[in-house]
């Protein structure tokens, strides 16, 4: 891909991220993407053929920019499975409020438009896979309760991590990001783990 289309398909995915979290994903057509962009309706087909591909290129750029892989290393690194559990709510839990705008345009879409459906069911499956490796390691070493099987942990897991439950408890209960993050923490070790809650 040469310099020029990099920096045209840039610009495309900075006009649509800013237009998604501005206008909180309404109206947010391939038209009025181009014209933020500076370039034609065309020019946003020829690098996206469609509005799905768009938006999940969109979600994943974000990612992309704002250092996903290096923020998840910790988790990846950890030596116990307890670890891997802490180190993967730290990290998407404190990922929630960086990537709020984009998320929460999504979720005001998703109900009614089947491209911004796909784009947040792509970025909620990469969420779960996380969990899913959490989840195996407190499996694979003895932590994760011995009565729950390993789908239904990564469920709880799944759940307790969703941006809903971040909003809720940050603005409408009032807890800061630091208590968020330490009220999933007890939660999950309390709910998935045999053995004594760390505090």
């Amino acid at each position: 891909m040469s310099s020029d289309n990099v920096e045209t398909r840039i610009r495309i995915l900075n006009a649509t991220w800013k237009l998604l979290e501005a206008n909180q994903g309404q109206g947010v057509r391939m038209s009025d993407i181009a014209r933020q962009a500076g370039i034609s309706r065309q020019a946003v087909y020829l690098h996206f053929p469609t509005r799905s591909e768009l938006l999940i290129a969109t979600t994943r750029y974000l990612d992309d920019i704002k250092g996903i892989d290096a923020r998840l290393a910790s988790s990846r690194n950890t030596a116990t499975g307890v670890d891997r559990l802490d180190a993967f709510i730290e990290a998407w839990g404190n990922y929630i409020p960086e990537i709020h705008g984009i998320a929460k345009a999504l979720l005001a879409m998703k109900d009614t438009d089947e491209a911004a459906e796909l784009a947040w069911d792509d970025r909620m499956q990469a969420v779960r896979h996380g969990c899913v490796a959490a989840i195996n390691a407190a499996n694979n070493d003895g932590s994760l309760a011995s009565d729950l099987p390993v789908k239904q942990a990564t469920d709880i897991l799944w759940t307790l991590l969703s941006v809903r439950n971040w909003e809720q408890l940050t603005r409408d209960c009032g807890q800061s990001q630091t208590q968020y993050i330490e009220t999933l923490k007890r939660t999950a070790h309390r709910t998935l783990l045999d053995g004594p809650v760390r505090s």
